[in-house]
């Protein structure tokens, strides 16, 4: 698939264990040419973890895509309205996040901009992470 001048929205939710492998995923489409609009929710930009500090993923997010984060409700509502993203890819995405875009819980930039971006009805990827919202049985 060719990516090049793609615009990714590239979400980052709060499953920080998986932040090292996800953030070269972000690198490889950047080299493939997709403009990468970073956004991450409120957790995943404030919280630092014993997996890293939040500043340091931020100004490493920031590079590679030579874009601020967006990381309020009020920048991620746009996206929809202003045709920011033709695709949005939320990895990790955490449980939580997975639970609140089910039942159209629309309290973060996460949620937000997936939200937004659906208004298009174009396709968002969810890649899951968690360890337990997963495994119950309903």
């Amino acid at each position: 698939m060719d990516i090049k001048n793609k615009k990714i929205g590239f979400i980052l939710t709060g499953s920080f264990c998986t932040f090292s492998k996800t953030i070269p995923k972000i690198k490889e489409l950047k080299n493939k040419g997709a403009e990468i609009i970073p956004i991450m929710s409120f957790n995943s930009y404030t919280m630092d973890t014993k997996f890293g500090k939040a500043k340091d993923f931020i100004n490493e997010i920031q590079e590679i895509a030579g874009k601020k984060i967006i990381h309020t409700i009020q920048d991620a509502e746009p996206i929809g309205p202003k045709r920011l993203t033709d695709i949005i890819v939320v990895a990790p995405c955490s449980g939580n996040t997975i639970s609140k875009l089910t039942y159209d819980i629309i309290d973060t930039p996460a949620t937000m901009a997936v939200k937004s971006h659906l208004r298009n009805n174009l396709p968002v990827v969810i890649a899951p992470s968690t360890n337990n919202g997963l495994s119950r049985k309903c």
